[in-house]
Order: structure tokens, then C-alpha cells, then sequence
């Protein structure tokens, strides 16, 4: 069991820089506890990921940081019944893929308690999946691929439409010397506007969530075009060449590493570091 703890570093708001985020383990207690009635929320939210793939749960995880949210990551349905009763969560986010009936039927409101807004993940577009999903109590759908702008925005709506209140949000997200605005679609490297394509932000933003993992390329092509895409060979490294060449202008050192053979790692640097581990 992971949790990460996702706080704004900057007092106006504008913008979070991405840290390193904490692990630890806890145990669970015997009896279930769940939110109160009160919807408010006085702390930052807790959020329970139920995703078993890495990849797919630190970019969800970076996606949150647009919030002030703790969040935890569950990778077995084992370990998200455990999460419920130690750290009652005020929003999930399940990969429908592994979460089960019983996980959903424990998010469900109780005389004791209001709902806990859910946001399903799948990779099955199909409409009579998407319906099961909605009559099982979910608030939410998201197919994957989706983009990262997608997601904040649809986790915004829930959660001002179950908790009423404000939510804080970030727009900025900074990793060195780059500056990812979700709302805008903007890009920034050294402070100069670096114009990106969609899958270019999504491709970056995969990246710099799982900074310093190796990604291969059949898990890049995965994440942004879906498992049932069938590309050319050559198509994650044609769109990685690009993305590169474009931050390479404006930003020193070069963040995209690449493992000869194997696929990429995203290092951040701030301006004025040298570098020598990334190759064109």
C-alpha cells in the first residue's frame, strides 16, 4: 500500500512543484469507518486509487497534484478493503478492470454516512459496460487513454458537486525548469512558450509523472493510444524525437533519457544542471 501526499508548495496558488512522493505502510482497524454527513471538507481530500498498474496509477496520482488531495494507491482489491476501513476516503478512482462489486457497494451511502463520489477507469469503450458501471453507483466514466486535462477537470466537477464547497485547484504543475498549464494547454521550458500537440502534453505529462521510471514503448503506446491500437514500429520514438526536439530549444539539460533497447526516463532538471545520461 502506497500513499502520496500531494501538496501545494505555493501560497498564491499558482502553481506545485512536484516532490518526491512518501511511502509507508499502516495496518488496518476491525470495524469500518465512513465519512460523516458533513460534507465539507476542512483538510486536504483523501483519494483512493484502486489501479494495479504503476504506470497508470503515478500519472493519476501527478493528475491529483492539481488538487490538494492525499492520495492513496490500492493495488489489489485486498488492500483497497483495507483502505476503506483505516483511511475512509472522501473520492476513488477505481480501474473497473480489477475493482469489484463488493469494493463499490462499500462506497455507497449508509444511514451513518453520504456517498463517496467514484470515478471508474476502463479500457472497454463499450456501452453496456459503461452502464453497468453507472447503475453499480459510479459518478464517473474515463476510457483509457484518456488526458491528463480530462481527468482534472472531471475530478473537479465531482468533487464541487458532492462537497459544494470551493475546491482548491493548481493549474501549474512544475517539474524543473518546465511548467505544465493544465487548463491553458500551455508548455513552458526556461520560461519561453513551447508549442505542443495534444499527444505531444500527454506523451510529456506521462513522462514527467513516472520521472526517473523506465517506461518501455509498448507501455507509452499503451497509455496514450490503447492496448487495441496497432501502429507503425516506430511511432513512440518518432513522437518522442519531436517532443524532444521542441523542449530541446528552450530548455537545458535534456530531460528525456533514452535506455538503449529497452525505452525512456523522464529527468528532471533544473536550468543551469548539466547532464550526460540522455542520447538522441
Amino acid at each position: 500500500m502506497t500513499r502520496h501526499e500531494l501538496k501545494s508548495s505555493a501560497p498564491d496558488n499558482r502553481g506545485v512543484s512536484l516532490g518526491s512522493p512518501c511511502n509507508d505502510s499502516y495496518s488496518a482497524g476491525t470495524s469500518t469507518r465512513m465519512i460523516s454527513h458533513d460534507r465539507r471538507l476542512r483538510s486536504p481530500a483523501r483519494a483512493l486509487l484502486v489501479i494495479d498498474q504503476p504506470v497508470l496509477a503515478e500519472t493519476v496520482v501527478v493528475a491529483l497534484s492539481h488538487g490538494l488531495y492525499n492520495t492513496r494507491v490500492a493495488r489489489t482489491i485486498e488492500e483497497a478493503g483495507a483502505a476503506l476501513t483505516a483511511w475512509p476516503p472522501h473520492v476513488a478512482i477505481l480501474d473497473l478492470d480489477i475493482a469489484s462489486s463488493a469494493i463499490l457497494d462499500r462506497l455507497r451511502p449508509t444511514p451513518q454516512a453520504g456517498p463517496v463520489p467514484v470515478i471508474a477507469l476502463t479500457r472497454r469503450g463499450d456501452v453496456t459496460v459503461k452502464v453497468a458501471a453507472f447503475e453499480r453507483g459510479v459518478d464517473d466514466i474515463l476510457t483509457v487513454p484518456f488526458s491528463p486535462d480530462e481527468l482534472v477537470a472531471r475530478m473537479l466537477a465531482v468533487m464541487r458537486r458532492t462537497y459544494r464547497d470551493a475546491v482548491e485547484f493548481t493549474p501549474v504543475l512544475r517539474l524543473g525548469d518546465l511548467e505544465i498549464d493544465i487548463p491553458n494547454r500551455h508548455v513552458r521550458a526556461g520560461g519561453v512558450d513551447v508549442p505542443l500537440t495534444a499527444i505531444e502534453r500527454s506523451l510529456l505529462y506521462l513522462l514527467a509523472a513516472n520521472a526517473g521510471r523506465l517506461l518501455t514503448r509498448d507501455e507509452i503506446l499503451d497509455y496514450l493510444w490503447g492496448t487495441d491500437y496497432v501502429a507503425e514500429s516506430n511511432v513512440v520514438d518518432r513522437h518522442i524525437r519531436n517532443l524532444r526536439a521542441k523542449l530541446q530549444n528552450h530548455a537545458r539539460p535534456r530531460c528525456i533519457a533514452t535506455v538503449p533497447g529497452r525505452g525512456y526516463r523522464f529527468v528532471p532538471a533544473t536550468a543551469g544542471e548539466t547532464s550526460s545520461s540522455a542520447s538522441l
